[in-house]
C-alpha cells in the first residue's frame, strides 16, 4: 500500500456511554495496517434548516471538510424506533447540502451498530443502505456487524471484550480498505 487509507468514523449517538462510540473506539484499534480510523463527534451540529444550507454553521463546515478529506466512511449507529437516529440523519442531510455539493458523493462506506437488543441495529442499517443509494455512496456488503446485547460485549471502561465481535469489526475494516483501494483505481 503506497498511501494510508483514512477512514472517518461517525457514531449515530450523542450519549456519553454510547455502545456505538465504544465500537468506533474499538475499530480505531483494529484498523488494518496502512489505514487509520479518525472519529468525528456529531455533538454541536444544529438541526438542519435549508435556509442555512448555502451558509452553514461552522460545525457543519468542519464536518463536511472531514468527510471530503476521508477516503472512506465508517458509521456505527444505534437503532431508534426501527430506524436511523435523528442526530445521524440530521448530520447526513447537512453534509449532502446544498444540492450539488454533497460531501458523501462516491464515498465507500461501512456500517456497524450496537444495541442492547437482540437484533443489533439491523433495521437502522438497512435504512442507511437505502439512503446511500441517493447519496451515491458505495457500501461494503459483508460482514454485517450487528452487535446485539452490547452491554455484554464491552467492559465498564468501554473496551470491547468480545473476540467474535472484534473479529467481525476487523474483517469489516479489511473489506472497507480493500473496497476503497479498488474504487480508487
Amino acid at each position: 500500500m503506497s498511501e494510508q487509507i483514512k477512514i472517518l468514523g461517525i457514531a449515530g449517538s450523542l450519549r456519553s456511554g454510547s455502545f456505538n462510540r465504544m465500537a468506533l473506539k474499538a475499530a480505531a484499534g483494529l484498523a488494518p495496517e496502512g489505514s487509520v480510523v479518525e472519529i468525528f463527534d456529531l455533538e454541536g451540529i444544529p438541526v438542519f434548516n435549508q435556509d442555512d444550507d448555502k451558509d452553514p454553521p461552522a460545525r457543519v463546515t468542519e464536518f463536511k471538510s472531514s468527510i471530503k478529506a476521508a477516503d472512506a466512511i465508517l458509521i456505527s449507529t444505534p437503532e431508534y424506533n426501527y430506524s436511523v437516529p435523528g442526530v445521524l440523519k440530521n448530520a447526513i442531510d447537512w453534509a449532502s447540502r446544498p444540492y450539488g455539493d454533497s460531501a458523501w458523493e462516491g464515498k465507500p462506506v461501512a456500517i456497524m451498530g450496537a444495541s442492547t437488543g437482540i437484533l443489533g441495529t439491523a433495521r437502522a442499517q438497512y435504512h442507511l443502505r437505502q439512503t446511500f443509494v441517493f447519496l451515491n455512496m458505495f457500501p461494503v456488503n459483508r460482514p454485517e456487524v450487528m452487535i446485539g446485547h452490547a452491554h455484554e460485549r464491552f467492559d465498564q471502561e468501554g473496551n470491547l471484550t468480545d473476540e467474535v465481535t472484534a473479529a467481525l469489526i476487523r474483517d469489516l475494516l479489511k473489506n472497507l480498505v480493500e473496497w476503497t483501494q479498488q474504487l480508487k483505481k
